[in-house]
């Protein structure tokens, strides 16, 4: 048996009975032989409650303080955890993101990871132990501060753990059964996928699927770690992410392929805001100055669309979406270099929502498009801006269009179960 790297989220262990569960799931992949790294997110809330608790001492804390106040919660996490192992007849080691040799750039609340050096988890489970590791944190490679790693971190670290250690899977535990058709808090009959494909699973979580973070899907794929999709709350089998299909056992077929679908999923969006920088000189280098403001305030943007300039003035409007976390910072850098660019306006307007059609089977199936459209129109949802790439189409549209127009598209393209409903045992479906 070889190594396995587990990663349970904040839902897993909640309180002290889910860790105690979670225990009783480490050592059961001990039992079978395998040698076991765990990454441990914060319990349930906690890093909520920590940021809400620095907000209130100081309504712009100090970025490398603000690292070290969230990692709390990860720490809190792996000893109780190395401590119901114990309790269990198994010896455990917790180590933080920085013990366990995650080297990171110097981005605090964001970083990146840039190496990992896991010499001291290596020891451990040369040692017989089980090891748990610290998710979402790491250290910066130069000034050795503790840095956090943003948004899906603690499965970013899972990933990177898989790959620094040749792990044969890294198992991400969550509180569903594995990556479903659509988020099955609004669509009640999402079917589980049993198999994705690397390059499809990115473009649903870079459209707001939930279930698995983009960066941890992209890291996975760079080093061709399969990921496994499981809940830790059941015993089913989840759903494989990696570059090929696995191979299924049937009583009637023995081996053959899980073939993909046409349609992976249809994932959404109501994380994000639209810009629109209005009279936009239509001439070379001003898409370039709006954009790299917007890089240098080191802001992500997702979609892009710019009109028709117009002829009597030629002047155009160009619209672009971001995280709506980071809105007024790019309202503010555009405003600031306002003279500079040659702009006459901007809008902001944070009540819209993405709904994405993912599948790559849509290269090779005409039509995948107007039905995307027609279900679109029959739902009474009004589109705004449109994007696609080989394997998505993507639309924005109002906020409150967003549970209707994912459960309309989801039906249209003959995504919904005649099976029983999906479940979410923790309520947030990760």
């Amino acid at each position: 048996m070889g190594l396995v790297v587990q990663k349970y989220g904040g839902s897993s262990v909640a309180d002290a009975e889910g860790i105690k569960r979670v225990a009783k799931r480490i050592v059961e992949a001990k039992k079978n032989g395998h040698q076991v790294v765990v990454v441990v997110s914060a319990m349930g809330d906690t890093t909520d409650e920590l940021i809400d608790l620095a907000e209130q001492v100081s309504p712009m804390p100090s970025g490398r303080e603000f690292d070290m106040l969230l990692t709390a919660g990860e720490r809190i996490s792996m000893a109780l955890l190395a401590m119901a192992i114990k309790n269990l007849g198994h010896s455990a080691q917790s180590f933080t993101g920085s013990q366990a040799g995650v080297i990171t750039d110097s981005v605090h609340n964001k970083a990146r990871i840039i190496d990992v050096t896991p010499g001291r988890i290596r020891t451990a489970l040369d040692e017989g132990n089980i090891a748990i590791v610290a998710g979402f944190q790491g250290v910066s490679q130069d000034k050795k501060d503790i840095t956090t790693l943003g948004r899906g971190g603690s499965d970013t670290t899972a990933v990177a753990l898989a790959a620094a250690l040749d792990a044969e899977v890294c198992e991400i535990y969550t509180d569903v059964d594995g990556v479903f058709t659509a988020d099955p808090r609004v669509v009640k009959k999402a079917q589980k996928i049993d198999w994705i494909a690397f390059e499809d699973m990115l473009e649903l979580a870079a459209s707001g699927s939930k279930v698995l973070l983009h960066r941890c899907v992209e890291y996975a794929r760079r080093y061709n770690i399969p990921i496994h999709v499981r809940s830790s709350f059941s015993g089913l089998q989840g759903t494989w992410v990696s570059s090929q299909p696995l191979v299924q056992k049937t009583q009637q077929q023995g081996e053959k392929p899980v073939e993909q679908a046409i349609i992976s999923g249809v994932a959404h969006d109501t994380s994000e805001a639209k810009v629109t920088v209005v009279g936009v000189p239509d001439k070379p280098g001003e898409a370039a100055a709006i954009f790299r403001t917007i890089s240098d305030a080191e802001i992500n943007i997702d979609m892009i669309v710019q009109n028709v300039s117009a002829a009597s003035t030629g002047l155009t409007d160009i619209s672009f979406t971001l995280p709506k976390a980071e809105g007024r910072k790019a309202i503010d850098a555009l405003e600031k270099n306002k003279a500079g660019i040659g702009f006459d306006s901007l809008r902001y307007d944070d009540q819209i929502g993405k709904i994405s059609l993912v599948g790559a089977g849509m290269k090779t199936n005409p039509g995948v498009t107007a039905d995307f459209f027609k279900a679109l129109a029959d739902a009474g949802v009004n589109i705004e801006l449109i994007s696609t790439s080989e394997i998505r189409i993507s639309v924005v549209t109002r906020a409150d269009d967003v549970n209707e127009a994912v459960r309309a598209v989801h039906t249209a393209f003959g995504l919904d179960s005649d099976s029983d409903e999906a479940v979410v045992y923790g309520g947030t479906g990760r």
